[in-house]
C-alpha cells in the first residue's frame, strides 16, 4: 500500500497496544516510522529495472525478519523514552507494526515475499488497491482523534478506525469473489478458454473491478462493476505473444516477470528490441510495468540491464472513466480502439 496508508496502519495498530501506558503521541510516532521502515527497500537501486521490481517487498517485508528485528527495536525506543519496564510492551506494538506493513501488502496485487527465507513466493490477494481512501481515511481518523481528543474518546476512535479498516479489507475479498464467480461464468457462456483468470479492482474503489482471463496464446481484459445492471462483461481480446517467448525463453529478465506475475504477462518485440510487460498493474493500452530487455545483439555483448518503459495514461481521463464506468455505465476505456 501507499506510504500515508501505512503510516496510518503503523501509529493506529501501536496506539492501540500501547493503550495509556505511555503518551499517544509516542506510540503514534513510532507507529508510523515501524510502519514506514519495510518500505525503505525501495531505495536500493539493484542496477536493472526488472530486479528493482522483483526484489521489492524481499527481505524488508519477511515475516521472519521482522520478527528477529522488533526486539532490537523496541529496546531502542524504550531506553530511549526512559521506559525500560515497558519493553515487552513496546516489543509487542512494534512486532505487530512491523508485520501488519506486509501483510496489508499482500492483499494488493504486487507481490510480497512474506515467507523468505524460506520461499520467495511473491504472494499477492489482489483485492485492494495500492491507494483506497476507503481503506485508508478510517484509520486516519482515528489516529487523529486519538492524539486530539481526551484519552477515552481517542483510544475508542482508533479502536473504531482499526475495526472498520479491517472489515473494509473483508468487504473486498468478499467482493472480488463474487465478482470472480460472474466472469467464470461470462467466459463459460462466451465460449472463451482461458487457463487463468486475475480480478483486481480499479484505482481508489472496491466497487470497478478489472479482470485479465489468460489463455495459451492470447488474453482477454474485461471489466464489471458491482453497480451494472447484467452480468454481462465486453472482452476485449489481445495477442499474448507466445511465440516470442518461446523464442527468447532463456532471457533472465523475461523469466522473471513471468514467475513475478504468476503468468499474467505479454511479450512483444519492436523494432528488433524485446518487451515483456506486468498484465496485472495498469490496463489496456497502459501499464505501469513494462520493461524493454534490449536487443539480441545488445544481450549478446555482455548483457543489458532492463529499462522500464511503462506508461500510466491521462489521468484525467482515467479518473473520468472510473468514474462514470463504476455507476454501471458501460464505457470504452480511454486509449482502448473500438472496432
Amino acid at each position: 500500500m501507499d506510504s500515508l496508508t501505512q503510516i496510518a496502519l503503523g501509529s493506529a495498530v501501536a496506539v492501540a497496544t500501547m493503550g495509556r501506558r505511555t503518551a499517544v503521541w509516542k506510540s503514534a510516532l513510532w507507529g508510523a516510522v515501524a510502519g514506514t521502515l519495510p518500505d525503505l527497500d525501495a531505495l536500493i537501486d539493484h542496477g536493472d529495472a526488472v530486479l528493482n521490481m522483483v526484489l521489492h517487498r524481499g527481505e524488508s517485508h519477511a515475516l521472519f525478519y521482522l520478527t528477529l528485528f522488533a526486539p532490537l527495536m523496541a529496546w531502542l525506543v524504550s531506553r530511549l523514552h526512559g521506559e525500560a519496564a515497558l519493553f515487552k510492551r513496546w516489543w509487542l506494538a512494534l512486532w505487530l507494526v512491523l508485520i501488519t506493513h506486509p501483510l496489508l501488502d499482500a492483499m494488493t496485487v504486487y507481490g510480497t515475499q512474506l515467507l523468505l527465507p524460506f520461499t520467495n513466493h511473491p504472494y499477492g490477494v489482489g483485492s485492494v488497491f495500492i491507494i483506497d481512501p476507503g481503506y485508508t481515511v478510517p484509520l486516519l481518523i482515528g489516529v487523529g482523534m486519538a492524539l486530539a481528543a481526551s484519552s477515552r474518546v481517542g483510544f475508542k476512535a482508533n479502536a473504531l478506525g482499526l475495526l472498520l479498516s479491517s472489515a473494509y479489507l473483508v468487504w473486498s475479498v468478499l467482493a472480488q469473489q463474487h465478482v470472480a464467480q460472474v466472469a467464470r461464468e461470462s467466459l463459460r457462456q462466451q465460449g472463451i478458454e482461458v487457463n487463468q483468470l486475475l480480478v483486481t479492482p480499479a484505482p481508489f474503489n472496491t466497487v470497478l473491478w478489472r479482470l485479465v482471463a489468460v489463455g495459451s496464446t492470447s488474453y482477454h481484459e474485461g471489466h464489471h462493476s458491482l453497480l451494472d445492471d447484467s452480468a454481462e462483461i465486453h472482452w476485449r481480446q489481445y495477442d499474448r505473444g507466445t511465440d516470442i517467448a518461446q523464442r527468447h525463453a532463456d532471457v533472465e529478465g523475461l523469466r522473471r516477470i513471468a514467475a513475478f506475475s504468476h503468468g499474467f504477462y505479454k511479450v512483444d518485440e519492436r523494432h528488433g528490441r524485446l518487451f515483456v510487460t506486468d498484465l496485472r498493474m495498469g490496463q489496456e493500452p497502459s501499464y505501469v510495468f513494462r520493461f524493454d530487455l534490449g536487443s539480441v545483439a545488445e544481450r549478446a555483448n555482455g548483457g543489458r540491464a532492463a529499462h522500464l518503459v511503462g506508461e500510466r495514461g491521462d489521468l484525467r481521463a482515467g479518473l473520468t472513466w472510473i468514474w462514470r464506468r463504476m455507476w454501471g455505465e458501460r464505457l470504452t476505456p480511454p486509449g482502448v480502439s473500438v472496432h
